[in-house]
């Protein structure tokens, strides 16, 4: 589906002729019946981001990832080589879940040289190998070999740990990503190691929150009030359209053009941001990065604003021009709800007035991410009456046609070409 040169004036959903203009169905957003679709077709079967390395700075470094939709846990350990393996978290004795503390639906992280089984001791080495059993000769012909952890297929891309819960991947994680995304190799995300940390349970499908944050037709009049009058009557007139729209396989961007927050009439600014020399748009001194990868602003907009690039299925990696990011994970827990987790990165930093104007970023964007879930759950109580079955959508809305689009082509080739169960 990659068409990446710019379409001739005028649409870009219908220079992309397979996702059509009619109104959409938000149907795959309310069902029981196609959320236990996507478990088997989707998150069983695509790569999954889980986490980054620096979550794993030396030999027996962990952590566990609790993924509900498919009724798993992980663990991620860093081996004595430094590689990263993956195994599903729970012990080949009598099923306990293996790595756990207080409550064993928390996820946790820590150092350690084994893996010990809370239940009867069994324990584990970081690389899965079961070293030891308790009672071993009460067993009878127990091969320890055959016991080890079972192994989930794991792989790293730029520092972003994935895995994915396919015992046999139908593709490697470089070919999963494809060139829009391994385009970004040589931003330095390692270099970026200061991290802001928001988890919330959204009462939403989590394809919805996607949405969201995959147009931003709706910044002008949701987040009005969170911006001065000026602006937000500047911004509501202008309306919003993006400079580029890009599909690649599974996966989509939305490149925009950016805003010199300081260079604003003093009256479109907020006092606090002021004082901070910051805001929604981060910290106004950028840090010197360094050359860009080729991948980044694709519409050469000066200036440029942010690239969002929504992989499939449910992450988000959002670089700034002012030389941080955002990532965005949405994990199901059901058909209308999930949990949201939003992480800012920004270079460590060395001064007070650094650690301030990072805080006003992280500060600004968890209010703004407050609006966007509670408008979510509004949105879902009505989709499910189901009073309206079709909905227009329009041209800068063409990633929300694209992830559903997707979505029920997953499940409609696992399904062997028949989608009609989800339709009910």
């Amino acid at each position: 589906m990659a068409r990446w040169p710019k379409p001739p004036e005028g649409s870009w959903t219908q220079h992309y002729a397979e996702l059509g203009t009619a109104p959409m169905s938000y149907a795959d957003s309310i069902s029981p019946e196609f959320y236990d679709l996507e478990r088997e077709a989707i998150f069983k079967r695509a790569w999954l981001n889980v986490g980054r390395v620096e979550q794993l700075p030396r030999t027996g470094s962990y952590f566990t990832k609790e993924i509900r939709i498919a009724r798993t846990s992980v663990i991620v350990v860093r081996q004595s080589d430094g590689s990263v393996r993956a195994f599903h978290n729970i012990c080949r004795h009598r099923g306990n879940k293996l790595v756990w503390n207080d409550f064993p639906n928390e996820e946790v992280a820590g150092t350690c040289r084994q893996f010990t089984c809370k239940y009867h001791g069994w324990r584990y080495d970081i690389d899965g190998a079961l070293k030891f059993v308790q009672q071993e000769g009460e067993f009878f012909d127990l091969d320890k070999d055959s016991y080890g952890l079972v192994p989930v297929a794991c792989d790293v891309w730029s520092g972003f740990i994935f895995v994915n819960l396919d015992p046999s991947p139908r593709q490697t994680l470089h070919e999963f990503l494809g060139p829009m995304i391994t385009d970004l190799d040589g931003y330095p995300f390692d270099r970026l190691t200061e991290r802001w940390h928001y988890r919330s349970e959204v009462g939403a499908n989590w394809k919805l929150y996607m949405d969201a944050f995959q147009e931003f037709y709706h910044a002008p009049v949701l987040h009005g009030k969170q911006s001065p009058a000026k602006y937000s009557a500047a911004a509501a007139q202008a309306g919003f359209e993006a400079p580029l729209y890009r599909l690649d396989g599974p996966h989509r961007l939305v490149s925009t053009s950016g805003v010199v927050t300081w260079e604003l009439d003093s009256e479109m600014r907020k006092p606090m941001e002021d004082i901070t020399r910051s805001g929604l748009f981060g910290p106004w001194d950028a840090p010197d990065l360094g050359p860009m990868p080729v991948g980044l602003n694709p519409a050469k907009c000066d200036p440029w604003g942010l690239d969002s690039f929504q992989l499939f299925p449910n992450f988000v990696i959002l670089i700034w021009s002012g030389g941080w990011y955002l990532t965005y994970h949405y994990w199901p827990t059901s058909y209308n709800t999930h949990v949201f987790e939003g992480n800012l990165y920004f270079p460590p930093a060395r001064t007070i007035r650094e650690r301030v104007a990072h805080e006003m970023a992280a500060v600004t964007f968890k209010e703004y991410a407050l609006q966007d879930g509670n408008t979510l759950e509004a949105t879902q109580t009505m989709l499910e009456s189901r009073v309206v079955e079709a909905f227009p959508l329009n041209d800068q809305e063409i990633l929300l046609r694209h992830l559903h689009k997707v979505a029920g082509d997953w499940v409609t080739d696992y399904l062997g070409g028949d989608l009609e169960v989800t339709k009910r």
